[in-house]
């Protein structure tokens, strides 16, 4: 792929946001990035081009971002894709990031829209379909978000989010490792997941006080094959790692009514019933929840 090919927007090399930029625009704003919000501000732009570059942005790709904050990854986005979409909750940033585009890329501020709202309530973009997801989660909600986006926008073919290190460890973790939970399956529900990176704390303003982790999320191309729906399955999962330590006969009691019932689905979906939620993939969890006992009818 030739160099043209790779970047085909022509932005000014100096149209990315530097620590002095987003400190100066920062204290124009009156912002001050808050823990109850989740927010870290990337100061570095060679970290947000190789989280685009990590991300495989194309040049025909429409891309949403949530938390956009500053704009710091949302001007590296522009120069790389044809289009960006940015969903924020904050007000005050919400109303700035328009005119920092303006600013910084007038040239491409016809292929920007912005979506002031919290991205959990978001149930359509504006313009084309979006086909991928790059994204700077706030830590406190990283993996709703991400979930309630992936179930939302079937578009989106990839994803890559920067999570605390932690949460992109669970990601990313597979069957049998200890970190195996919740997120890790259900991520999987929707697509192949793996750890694509390691970032520092002091790209960020404030410096959090962990580190951070990149996660690429590939779109499955073909669902999970299962005659069970998406809750039904859920609903299994939630219930074999809300009590990780049991045994799933013991721990799907109260999802299958009983021990036994838990016992009699496990066995008919070919799952030992001495086994733990950490050592199922999620096909096996479909499997289980293909196989619930039907509710007993009281006696007349």
């Amino acid at each position: 792929m030739s160099t043209a090919e790779q970047q085909p927007h022509e932005t000014p090399s100096d149209a990315l946001l530097g620590p002095a930029d987003i400190r100066e625009l920062a204290a124009v704003l009156g912002v001050r990035p808050t823990k109850q919000k989740g927010q870290n501000f990337v100061i570095d732009a060679n970290t947000v081009r190789r989280i685009v570059r990590t991300a495989e942005v194309r040049p025909d790709d429409v891309v949403v971002e949530v938390g956009p904050g500053l704009g710091s990854l949302t001007l590296a986005l522009l120069e790389a894709a044809d289009r960006v979409t940015a969903v924020e909750i904050d007000d005050v940033l919400a109303a700035a990031l328009p005119a920092t585009i303006e600013a910084r890329m007038p040239g491409r501020k016809d292929r920007f829209a912005l979506v002031h709202s919290d991205a959990m309530l978001v149930t359509e973009l504006p313009g084309p379909a979006p086909t991928a997801l790059v994204a700077n989660l706030p830590y406190n909600v990283a993996v709703p978000v991400l979930l309630t986006m992936l179930d939302r926008f079937p578009s989106i073919e990839r994803t890559l989010v920067m999570v605390q290190a932690e949460v992109a460890d669970r990601l990313a973790a597979e069957p049998g490792n200890k970190v195996y939970g919740v997120p890790s399956v259900k991520a999987n529900w929707y697509a192949h997941v793996k750890r694509a990176g390691s970032i520092g704390r002091k790209v960020f303003w404030p410096a959090p006080n962990v580190d951070s982790g990149l996660v690429s999320l590939v779109r499955r191309s073909e669902p999970i094959k299962t005659t069970a729906s998406k809750a039904e399955v859920f609903a299994v999962v939630d219930a074999a790692f809300a009590q990780r330590r049991k045994t799933l006969r013991a721990a799907l009691a109260g999802w299958a009514g009983s021990a036994a019932g838990a016992e009699a689905a496990l066995v008919a979906a070919g799952v030992s019933p001495q086994a733990r939620g950490e050592s199922l993939t999620v096909e096996e969890f479909a499997a289980i929840a293909e196989h619930k006992p039907a509710a007993e009818r009281p006696a007349l």
